[in-house]
């Protein structure tokens, strides 16, 4: 005799979506949404109307590829900014993170990712093609391969470096005041700003 189910489909369905997200596991996932159950229905529409204009709005830069209500974004459209410098980093959050440090005033490029075979992540699948591109048509004086301080994230900067060996182009990546292993959406600023100035030429 089959055991009876408990859960209730819309439920069991809103439990599996949810363990889909990042870090998110099996009991995090059925956490959240019997908190969205009882949550007032105000607030669990505000929530899915919040993903909704996410998948809506936001575009990729077509120069930068960080997220963007405008195509080019704010930055890439900003004439302040130091035109001949290209900082790569992984992910959208890490543009926000060396903001605000305040020691940077260059340009970005987000790859969306690192190289990682164990993930089958592999340079295909990263904004490597469009960097090499870029560079070849902006012509910067120098790309600081900012990607985490992590194997995966090593690995990332050296097959970048590679890459764009025969460019020309001064290749740095930040000094070693961040934390090894760790990401850089979580580094203070202080550090931050410290690694980024005290950049060394790969």
């Amino acid at each position: 005799m089959r055991p009876t189910r408990i859960t209730v489909e819309p439920v069991a369905r809103l439990i599996d979506e949810l363990g889909r997200l990042p870090g998110v596991g099996p009991k995090s996932a059925s956490r959240m949404a019997y908190f969205l159950l009882r949550a007032p229905r105000e607030q669990a529409l505000a929530l899915a109307e919040a993903v909704i204009e996410v998948k809506d709005r936001i575009v990729l830069c077509s120069r930068c590829f960080n997220i963007t209500e405008q195509n080019p974004c704010a930055v890439c459209q900003d004439t302040t900014r130091d035109q001949s410098l290209i900082c790569v980093v992984e992910e959208p959050l890490d543009v926000l993170a060396l903001d605000r440090t305040g020691e940077y005033r260059g340009l970005y490029h987000v790859l969306h990712g690192a190289i990682s075979p164990v993930d089958g992540i592999g340079p295909d699948k990263l904004r490597i093609r469009e960097l090499i591109e870029r560079v070849e048509r902006e012509r910067p004086a120098e790309v600081i391969l900012a990607t985490n301080p992590n194997i995966e994230g090593d690995a990332t900067a050296m097959y970048i470096a590679r890459q764009l060996a025969a460019s020309g182009v001064t290749i740095s990546r930040p000094a070693s005041g961040l934390p090894v292993g760790g990401d850089l959406e979580y580094a203070d600023e202080v550090t931050l700003g410290r690694a980024l100035a005290g950049r060394r030429t790969l």
